[in-house]
């Protein structure tokens, strides 16, 4: 702590730089960074190194090697494909290996293939010369350079657009340097053609002058992009360093350094809020760090601009800095933040130094503790001296310092009333996962920044990836994560994983996998089952969805794997009939139509739902299936549908009927085989009428038919159905009174009525008569009604007088009270006196 800002290095007046030591690389490395393809993923993301083909012999082929970012081996592979010019990392962490020939290969982590795509037909013809792989809102892009000078580039390689930009006029040679940018979300490339700069979108190529930009800047060697897309530098062969916006319409500074030569490369170094940003620069032997405002670092020990290299390093720009490394160390360039400036500083009074003073003398037990305090009390700054020193834990890797400053902000607290704890407890916590991701054995060496921009869900995407479950798992208990968001998520992962070992049985497999996981919360086995399926381990698979609970996610994975009797099983098992259908359809596609049938023949639920489909999408396989089992019965109600459901002539629907009458007696269903003969002679007959009367009587029902017959006055062919179809009599008496009332034929029904004994009485012609408001008519059938109706056919009619002596002729008393409750007090008196005495004489008896 005494000499903590030993290795701060002033850029400007107000900014202070450092490296931190993040690794001593453990990789072992026999050849030089210089000698490799090299790629670093941002965000503590791990390395790729293709090592370059030297020797002679067409057997040996270099190795691709993924480290993480101490230097652990994660895997290794031989190139075995066309030589490789550029490696990139996508946000996902997958490597992007571009070769010459303009094909891109996809590889995971592990060196596991994944795909492959192309650039391009003009791209494989023409070579690529350089390749730069970047990220911007829409995903990772890849642009090309190809060897006739032109550039493709593609925007995001999930989704592949490949776009043409337009040529470079007069080009003759290759660009000097050229970049991609990203302006109000258009993705354009910046070219460097000598001393000119051109433009290139999808349609035009533009020149560019900078602005501010030197008279005698001199041709252009290396550019740099920040991180975010939102600065560029350019370097010239005179030394000249242009720094500005990236929309190039405003300058931010200039700077001249002592070197002429190019940089091997070129990288931002800014962070948010930066006071001093600044470009640093890389040559064999040489760091340098220059900022905006005219001024470079100084080595003060050599008196030269920047630090020395003592090996060849490579530069990867991050968030808030600039990550350093090469074969034995790896380092962190950041500018400090302001918060660690004010306590760190020499000789600072900003209250958070003084509140670590403070902490120090308490901790000694001296009297200075309480001088200290009442200094920052007296200028009521100790919430601020609180917060700088909580801050300034953030950004530090060492836990000895981060425990420092947090005892000095968990010592200020204790004086302050109700100040709110959420803040110190978030970065107490946050420090501890950082600290344990930055392990030498994890190697994530992320920033508090850089972690607030990844998020914890990514950070656990990460480890999962690297498959460190353990502490994936362990993270997710400490900041207590829901089980689906955290847990449940990871051990879906680590299950998929485990399918792929090929060390253990599949029963062995499937028990520790069930065993681990349980019931938990969000975990799909189906989705586990898929994955050992597509390693090939098709038993596992199916062993896995035993454990599946839900048989929507068993099922189409089964059809996949061509289990379709076990599909069909836990569908029917699960109750849920679109999903029978769903595999009984796909096994009528796979099968050959007699093991079709067969199969269903042993699935009885299948089979009764595939008839019932059938019914109304395939009759003739309906049919198909009732004479395979010589179900008469329904092949007869089959017969009966069809004749009702096309458009058949009369005698094709007539020969249908015939075939349902012979299956319904071989079914020995007499009743039905007779119904449907009656249907085919009512038909016969509903055709002769259709064409002797020329008006449309087929499909008509039997008493329809009649009543029509009737309706129109041919009274000899209704009498003719009555007798040919056994029609009762009471309902062809009821059929035809409802007719000739309807017709208006009063004198037909009259004389219908006389021409025998109804067999309905004749209440039911009072009460036609009156329906078709009639009372003349009605009158006359009310002396033939039934005793027992009498009354109430004359109240029908209104008439209370007959009503009243058919009641006292019954002497019938609830009668006589029905006939009282319609008379009136004046009109009806007389009825009204007859019934109360006709009352009175039988109270009397």
């Amino acid at each position: 702590m005494d000499c903590y800002t030993a290795n701060w290095d002033p850029l400007g007046e107000a900014a202070y730089y450092r490296k931190l030591d993040l690794y001593t690389m453990g990789w072992n490395l026999r050849e030089d960074l210089r000698d490799c393809l090299v790629a670093a993923a941002p965000y503590g993301g791990p390395i790729a190194l293709l090592k370059n083909k030297k020797e002679k012999s067409p057997s040996s082929r270099p190795p691709l090697e993924i480290y993480t970012a101490s230097g652990v081996l994660l895997a290794s592979i031989p190139w075995k494909n066309c030589p490789a010019v550029h490696l990139g990392w996508t946000t996902s962490e997958d490597l992007l290996c571009i070769q010459e020939d303009g094909s891109v290969l996809v590889y995971s982590l592990f060196c596991e293939f994944k795909r492959r795509f192309s650039m391009g037909n003009e791209v494989l013809q023409n070579h690529v010369l350089e390749a730069k792989v970047f990220h911007t809102e829409y995903g990772t892009g890849v642009a090309i350079l190809t060897g006739a000078h032109r550039f493709t580039i593609a925007t995001n390689v999930e989704d592949l657009k490949l776009r043409r930009l337009p040529q470079v006029p007069g080009v003759q040679k290759p660009p000097s340097c050229w970049a991609v940018l990203c302006q109000e979300r258009v993705t354009v490339l910046l070219v460097a053609v000598g001393q000119e700069l051109y433009l290139l979108d999808s349609t035009t190529c533009s020149p560019v002058t900078l602005p501010g930009l030197s008279p005698h800047a001199g041709s252009f060697l290396r550019m740099a992009v920040s991180f975010n897309y939102r600065f560029l530098a350019l370097f010239t062969d005179t030394g000249y360093i242009w720094m500005g916006k990236s929309n190039l319409k405003e300058k931010l500074g200039e700077s001249i350094c002592e070197f002429r030569a190019p940089p091997k490369q070129m990288v931002w170094c800014t962070r948010s809020r930066s006071k001093q940003r600044a470009v640093v620069m890389a040559w064999e032997r040489r760091l340098l760090v220059a900022g905006d405002a005219e001024q470079c670092i100084q080595n003060p020990c050599e008196e030269r601009q920047g630090y020395p290299l003592d090996e060849d390093s490579y530069l990867v720009p991050e968030l808030d800095g600039v990550r350093i490394f090469s074969r034995s160390t790896h380092e962190f360039l950041h500018e400090i933040p302001e918060a660690s400036q004010e306590v760190f500083k020499i000789a600072s009074m900003a209250p958070g130094a003084l509140l670590m003073e403070a902490q120090k003398e308490y901790e000694k037990e001296s009297q200075k503790a309480d001088e200290y305090l009442r200094e920052i009390k007296d200028q009521n700054l100790l919430p601020e001296a609180v917060e700088q020193c909580i801050r300034a834990a953030s950004y530090e890797h060492e836990p000895e310092i981060q425990k420092s400053l947090l005892r000095a902000a968990s010592f200020g607290k204790c004086f302050i009333d109700k100040f709110p704890p959420e803040r110190f407890v978030e970065t107490c916590r946050d420090l501890r996962v950082l600290n344990a991701i930055r392990d030498y054995q994890i190697g994530i060496p992320l920033s508090f920044d850089q972690y607030t921009q990844v998020t914890t869900e990514v950070l656990l995407d990460r480890l999962v990836l690297r498959r460190l479950y353990p502490i994936a798992i362990k993270i997710c208990e400490y900041l207590r994560l829901s089980e689906f968001q955290g847990i449940s998520r990871i051990l879906a992962h680590w299950a998929c994983y485990k399918v792929q070992q090929k060390d253990k049985s599949d029963e062995e497999v499937a028990q520790a996998i069930n065993q681990k996981l349980g019931d938990t919360p969000g975990i799909s086995y189906s989705e586990i089952a898929a994955r050992a399926y597509e390693c090939g381990r098709t038993e596992l698979a199916i062993k896995l969805l035993e454990y599946e609970p839900r048989s929507g996610k068993q099922v189409p994975l089964l059809l996949k794997m061509k289990r379709s009797q076990l599909a069909l099983s836990k569908a029917i098992e699960s109750g849920d009939t679109d999903l029978v259908y769903t595999v009984v359809l796909h096994l009528k596609n796979e099968l050959n139509r007699g093991a079709f049938f067969m199969t269903l023949q042993n699935q009885p639920v299948a089979l009764s739902l595939y008839r019932q489909f059938c019914k109304y999408q395939e009759l003739d396989t309906l049919k198909d299936l009732y004479n395979q089992d010589d179900d008469h019965q329904e092949l007869g109600n089959f017969h009966v549908r069809a004749s009702y459901a096309s458009d058949k002539q009369i005698d094709g629907r007539v020969a249908s009927l015939q075939n349902a009458v012979d299956e319904y007696y071989k079914a020995k269903n007499e009743f039905a085989a007779k119904a449907t003969e009656d249907q085919i002679k009512l038909l016969r007959n509903q055709r002769r009428l259709q064409a002797d009367f020329d008006k449309p009587y087929l499909d008509e029902s039997l008493h329809d038919t009649v009543y029509n017959l009737i309706l129109e006055g041919n009274h000899k062919r209704a009498e003719q159905f009555y007798r040919d179809f056994k029609i009762p009599d009471k309902r062809f008496w009821w059929l035809k009174i409802n007719a000739l009332a309807e017709q208006g034929d009063w004198e037909e029904l009259e004389k219908f009525s006389k021409s025998k004994k109804s067999p309905i009485g004749y209440l039911p012609f009072v009460e036609i008569s009156m329906k078709h408001h009639n009372r003349h008519e009605a009158k006359k059938y009310g002396p033939r009604v039934a005793p027992e109706q009498r009354v109430k056919a004359f109240l029908l009619v209104g008439d209370l007088s007959q009503a009243s002596e058919a009641a006292i002729e019954r002497k019938n008393e609830a009668e006589m009270n029905l006939v009282l409750s319609k008379c009136t007090a004046a009109a009806d008196a007389s009825v009204v006196a007859k019934i109360n005495l006709a009352k009175a004489q039988l109270g009397k008896k």
